[in-house]
């Protein structure tokens, strides 16, 4: 299935991946994912594992989270969670450092879907509208996320109806991302 967001995602991480190699010489690297096995990893250095994005290659998508909360998510969210296997990328929207959120092997997609679940059902007991987070900001109170009602990408301060739009679309969030390194 090629979608735009599919296609800003692999657009991403391919620019993602030239900043390493022009600043530092090498591959993506981890070291908070240095020990966990992943079809991604290229490399494992001391404390530190080397990787490069891999096809999704597991049937489905995020139905269980669907058929779990009783909604329909946006197919934004579900194409952005099945693109690739690869790890969290650094980058910046405007003058916002985030991390962007990704899977990183068949088990890591399987504790995603239940944290999505568990965000859904924080925000159902709160009354709030439902959003999938996609990224992390410094702020412990703060997430990048879809808007499952709109599509549309914003900082969501978690627990509050606090919420800025970012971008009108998922795959516009996405082209307009600069990629750093530590």
């Amino acid at each position: 299935m090629d979608s735009a967001v599919q296609n800003a995602l692999q657009d991403f991480t391919t620019r993602y991946s030239r900043v390493w190699e022009q600043l530092c010489g090498t591959h993506p690297a981890s070291g908070e994912l240095f020990g966990v096995p992943s079809p991604c990893i290229t490399k494992t250095g001391e404390d530190v594992v080397f990787w490069q994005p891999q096809p999704f290659g597991l049937p489905g998508d995020l139905t269980a989270v669907e058929r779990a909360m009783g909604i329909t998510l946006q197919a934004a969210v579900h194409q952005f969670y099945t693109t690739q296997f690869a790890g969290d990328m650094l980058a910046t929207f405007g003058d916002m450092p985030f991390t962007l959120l990704q899977v990183w092997s068949e088990t890591d997609f399987t504790r995603v879907q239940e944290n999505v679940i568990g965000h859904l059902v924080t925000q159902r007991r709160l009354k709030l509208s439902p959003t999938v987070f996609i990224g992390t900001v410094e702020s412990d109170s703060q997430v990048v996320a879809v808007c499952n009602l709109s599509g549309e990408v914003v900082l969501e301060t978690l627990g509050r109806k606090v919420r800025q739009v970012l971008s009108p679309s998922l795959a516009q969030f996405l082209q307009d991302a600069r990629p750093r390194t530590l």
